[in-house]
């Protein structure tokens, strides 16, 4: 039996066309194979700002026209700052422009001052730290700073050993509702590929070890 012309171009257009979809359908279940997905598996708690400060803690203060005192302090382990004209005044679980008002109105009380400018600049907050565990060249908890991330604190800690699982480290933070914990893939973060993690002071990371 003979077929005609236009059936057989139908057929070849329509065998054309289930081969590009199959090719597309093919390309994008790879793509979804090989993606690196996201970095961070769970809902992480986001960043609580907090500026207070905390026993060790070291700060700049400056009083305007005072010039021969001197500028840097570190809070004692029980809150308490050694300060001039004042002597002990208790700054723990103050926001640094709250310890300049607490001086300003401490020395306006005790008529050292008139009208006194107060100036405090934070420069280590060292009550605050994070924790790296696991695989890395030196566990340990390492000072907190304003703007660290999640790859910054494992440099401190020497970076990862070569049996370290990038893909499975958990990061736990403390939040209203309790301690929550997600899974970090730091391959992802590494390779550029997902966007490095923001942390806070307290939080802890745990690098587990490579399945071999």
């Amino acid at each position: 039996m003979n077929t005609s012309p236009v059936n057989s171009t139908s057929c070849r257009m329509l065998r054309l066309l289930c081969w590009t979809l199959a090719v597309l359908i093919f390309g994008l279940v790879l793509e979804g194979c090989g993606g690196s997905g996201p970095a961070v598996r769970g809902t992480l708690p986001p960043v609580e700002e907090s500026s207070q400060l905390g026993p060790g803690d070291v700060f700049k203060m400056q009083i305007v026209g005072e010039k021969d005192l001197p500028e840097e302090y570190q809070i004692a382990s029980d809150g308490t700052v050694a300060l001039p004209y004042l002597e002990r005044l208790t700054v723990g679980g103050l926001e640094p422009q709250e310890v300049a008002k607490l001086v300003t109105k401490e020395l306006k009380e005790r008529q050292i001052l008139q009208k006194p400018v107060v100036i405090v600049r934070v420069e280590a907050y060292n009550s605050r730290k994070v924790t790296v565990l696991g695989e890395v060249q030196k566990p340990g908890s390492f000072p907190f700073s304003p703007g660290l991330t999640l790859i910054q604190a494992v440099s401190q800690a020497g970076g990862f050993n070569s049996i370290a699982n990038l893909g499975q480290l958990r990061l736990t933070r403390q939040s209203k509702k309790g301690d929550v914990t997600v899974v970090v893939a730091a391959d992802a973060i590494t390779e550029g590929s997902a966007p490095d993690i923001p942390l806070q002071a307290g939080d802890r990371i745990y690098v587990p070890q490579r399945v071999f």
